[in-house]
């Protein structure tokens, strides 16, 4: 695994870009102190494996930029994208040794990671860290609650425009924007990439991406840069309510 210097390798907690969602969110100035003493920077190029399902972790880190995919590998080799980790997205568990799944850097991606052992310690000593860190696991939990729900029961339309909103919804969050009226960002996530998250042929993916386009619920420029000109128009389309309840 070719591991590459940070850019971001200076760069003080206080100016993160990811400062008001990560696991240091509600920290005070002396806490920032604290981590800071105990965090370094990883980036990985685009397709590099960040870490193998079953490997020790000697770190817990929150995703700074870029995006990568959590995949299961079964005994026969088959493997299922089973999540996403994006910008604010906290990687590792504290109490665990090992990785759960595979992490792979989809696109160039740069990690804040903390040293695991002194972050536990940090973690009993600082509350802000521990609560924060459980509303992210809820969180979490929620999200493959409602993840379960469009892989099981929803069309192919509407996980397209579900996996759309979700990373609209997140880009707006990281740019302290409201999700709603018209929404500019660029997917992170090749077509292939997507049918595969959503257990869907790239033919379908393709087609759902197109019809869309051509009902005006999404415009593209190129294949990444999309512009959505009504978001509560995209939510209807995914399935779900302005709350992301699913629509009887």
């Amino acid at each position: 695994m070719a591991l590459h210097d940070a850019q971001l390798v200076h760069q003080e907690c206080s100016s993160c870009p990811i400062r008001h969602r990560a696991v240091c969110a509600r920290c005070e100035t002396d806490e920032l102190e604290r981590l800071e003493q105990i965090k370094y920077y990883r980036s990985y190029q685009a397709g590099q494996t960040v870490i193998w399902s079953g490997d020790r972790m000697d770190y817990v880190a929150s995703v700074v930029t870029g995006i990568a995919t959590l995949t299961q590998t079964m005994e026969d080799g088959r493997r299922q994208m089973v999540g996403l980790l994006l910008p604010s997205d906290f990687v590792g568990r504290p109490g665990r040794d090992n990785a759960a799944y595979d992490v792979t850097a989809t696109t160039d991606l740069v990690m804040c990671c903390f040293r695991k052992k002194p972050f536990e310690d940090l973690m009993l000593r600082t509350p802000h860290i521990g609560q924060r860190l459980l509303e992210m696991t809820l969180d979490e939990l929620d999200a493959a609650r409602e993840w379960m729900l469009l892989l099981g029961r929803k069309t192919a339309r509407e996980k397209i425009a579900s996996l759309i909103a979700i990373i609209a919804r997140r880009d707006a969050t990281l740019k302290l924007r409201a999700a709603k009226g018209q929404i500019t960002f660029d997917l992170p996530l090749t077509r292939e990439e997507m049918a595969d998250y959503l257990g869907l042929t790239l033919e379908t993916v393709s087609r759902q991406i197109s019809a869309l386009r051509r009902d005006g619920v999404i415009h593209l420029e190129g294949k990444r840069h999309v512009t959505i000109p009504d978001f509560d128009r995209l939510i209807e389309e995914a399935g779900d309510d302005s709350d992301g309840g699913m629509v009887s």
